[in-house]
């Protein structure tokens, strides 16, 4: 009897690409408590551009190389700066309302670094490889302005996916990377993930229950050690 042959998993482009998806509409989602959705076609395309109002790019190396472009609209700009300000307790009137406004690309960049970052870690922990970027770049760019950006790849793939706000305003992201495979030929766990926010939560919750479970004293303890009570 012949021995069974195991079937290697093997993880393609589009398989990081739909990591990196996930990554987005996560940290989107999370971070302007709304729904941040992303297209299931997904289109080729030769070259990665930015594009107006805002353009945002990142590049990566290490395991792999690549490069990460997203291009919001203005309306879907302001709305997802406006929803992550709100969410951290910043009053509607304190808010700017030009995607002009150094406030909006600020926060989109910071987002999008929060967006990287999680995605390199769910690399780091899927496949086993790491990857390092650079700090995001944001450009406001007008209707004349498109920049194409190169790559230098060898044998580069490029995608494009269509993202939708919670009030169906439409944003893109582009990954160009080399053609590559992982292919896995041990089976591995893979590390829990942490989650500060979630442990910040649990220590509220647990103090929470504390003062709940504290018996209520009118007097002071320290009085009664004094006489020996």
């Amino acid at each position: 009897m012949k021995p069974a042959i195991r079937k290697s998993k093997i993880i393609t482009t589009d398989d990081i690409l739909l990591t990196l998806c996930r990554s987005m509409s996560g940290v989107l989602s999370k971070a302007t408590q709304s729904s941040v959705t992303y297209s299931a076609m997904v289109q080729k395309i030769t070259k990665t551009s930015l594009k107006p109002d805002f353009g945002c790019f990142v590049l990566f190396d290490g395991g792999f190389s690549g490069l990460v472009v997203t291009n919001f609209t203005k309306d879907a700009a302001l709305e997802l700066y406006t929803k992550y300000m709100r969410n951290m307790g910043m009053p509607a009137e304190e808010l700017a309302i030009l995607h002009t406004s150094d406030e909006v690309g600020d926060v989109l960049g910071e987002l999008m670094n929060q967006i990287v970052g999680d995605f390199t870690g769910q690399i780091r922990k899927t496949l086993q490889t790491t990857i390092s970027q650079n700090q995001p770049k944001m450009l406001s760019l007008n209707k004349q302005v498109i920049l194409s950006v190169d790559t230098n790849l060898d044998r580069p793939q490029a995608r494009r996916v269509t993202f939708t706000t919670e009030n169906n305003h439409i944003f893109y992201l582009e990954l160009a990377m080399d053609k590559t495979e992982f292919i896995q030929l041990e089976e591995f766990e893979q590390e829990d993930e942490f989650d500060a926010d979630d442990l910040l939560d649990q220590h509220r919750s647990a103090k929470k229950e504390e003062k709940k479970t504290e018996p209520n004293q009118d007097f002071d303890d320290s009085l009664f050690d004094e006489l020996g009570i």
